[in-house]
């Protein structure tokens, strides 16, 4: 059994800081990557992580504010997210990723960034 489950999310004032976590059970050492909708957008890729956990990446929307990181030991990927703006207003999904059985994606936590 794969499961991803996201938490951290709530309500945060804007210039605030979030971290949301991603446990995972029944697998490891895959890349990982948070993806984020909003009311009315499509879903969208915030930032990514390799495997090994030795490359990332990210929207050019969050550069310089969020940070993806996992630890292995713990089977748990993050991101911890800084100076939010309301525009970071959704819900934000994680996914891990298997070249051998396909995509597995958590069912989401709601970030909502207002004052």
């Amino acid at each position: 059994q794969v499961q991803l489950v996201e938490s951290g999310g709530g309500l945060v004032q804007p210039g605030g800081s979030l971290r949301l976590s991603c446990a995972a059970s029944g697998l490891t050492f895959y890349a990982m990557s948070w993806h984020r909708q909003a009311p009315g957008k499509e879903r969208e890729l915030v930032a990514a992580i390799s495997s090994a956990g030795d490359s990332t990446n990210y929207a050019d929307s969050v550069k310089g504010r969020f940070t993806i990181s996992r630890d292995f030991a713990k089977n748990t990927v993050y991101l911890q997210m800084n100076s939010l703006k309301p525009e970071d207003t959704a819900v934000y999904y994680c996914k891990a990723r298997s070249t051998i059985t396909g995509d597995y994606w958590g069912k989401g936590t709601l970030v909502t960034v207002s004052s």
